[in-house]
């Protein structure tokens, strides 16, 4: 018989069921809106809702509102009715991974201006003052057309036998729209500590860089994982509109263009590169993750940025 006096032993959470009661909760919500979508497509009048001359809800036609399975099975068929064509899912994969790609180096330039940012803001409060009002003014700047004047500017870099190509200006607006949540949730977490650990670091003279190494880096690993998720995210979406507004060839946005414009006679198609944009930015999120499993023992509690 067991003293009852005596601490129980803790149970341990249970990461596995948790993981898929989460998965549950994801596909549940995809069913749902799946259910939504053929529900209004069934009740919902054919020209759409319309209050004062607005229209609020969409139209219900096939042409504006494909049914899901058409969808799907129009991802299985070829693009053109060429022999040689790709199915609609391989030309999505393909521009994907090119869209992929250029985020990836949008989103580490991201981490690193972010966290540079971060780490003068939190060493001089004058820096903080002077630069956190600036970084906030900075995502207000409309993307759309911020980015041809960034590859006009970009076309004229010419140094030695380096020359600017259009990509790296997808890349740059990536990575501006990525910087923000890392600079932001990187200063949270550099500035988390309390008081009576940094004077504890003080008391035993650490310098600047040790006491940030051992004490300011790890408290601000709760802090950056949701940063940098929303980071991925973002340079998703700052890819996909820069393609657009420049007309870079290859990516999922110059797809969604394209395919958009032949949407009046295969209405199906044109949700190909949409999805593809879906899954991308789930995959740049999720990709975080692995993060997360290295810095696990940091990770006692993620935070809001």
């Amino acid at each position: 018989m067991t003293d009852i006096g005596e601490p129980q032993p803790r149970k341990k959470p249970q990461r596995g069921s948790s993981r898929v009661r989460m998965g549950v909760y994801g596909v549940a919500g995809i069913l749902l809106l799946v259910a939504v979508w053929e529900l209004y497509k069934w009740l919902g009048p054919t020209g759409g809702v319309v209050l004062w001359g607005t229209r609020v809800l969409p139209r219900t036609s096939d042409l504006a509102m494909p049914h899901v399975w058409d969808m799907i099975v129009r991802m299985a068929e070829p693009v053109t009715r060429a022999a040689s064509a790709n199915p609609l899912w391989l030309q999505v994969a393909l521009a994907a991974l090119v869209t992929l790609g250029i985020a990836a180096v949008g989103w580490l330039v991201g981490i690193v201006v972010g966290i540079g940012l971060a780490l003068v803001m939190q060493r001089w409060r004058l820096a903080e003052s002077a630069v956190l009002p600036w970084v906030i003014l900075s995502q207000t700047i409309p993307l759309i057309a911020f980015a041809p004047v960034v590859r006009s500017w970009g076309s004229r870099i010419e140094i030695g036998a380096f020359a600017w190509q259009d990509w790296m200006s997808v890349a740059l607006i990536a990575s501006y729209l990525a910087f923000f949540p890392v600079a932001v949730g990187a200063l949270r977490g550099l500035q988390s500590p309390d008081t009576i650990h940094t004077e504890l670091m003080h008391s035993y003279a650490a310098s600047w860089w040790t006491t940030m190494r051992k004490l300011r880096f790890p408290a601000a690993v709760p802090y950056l994982l949701p940063a940098l998720r929303l980071a991925a995210a973002n340079a998703v979406i700052g890819a996909v509109v820069a393609e657009v507004s420049t007309g870079l060839q290859g990516g999922i946005g110059r797809l969604i263009i394209q395919y958009a414009g032949q949407a009046s006679g295969d209405p199906a198609k044109a949700w190909g590169p949409m999805f593809g944009a879906i899954a991308l930015g789930l995959v740049a999120a999720g990709s975080v993750a692995l993060l997360g499993v290295i810095l696990s023992k940091y990770r006692r509690a993620e935070a809001t940025t």
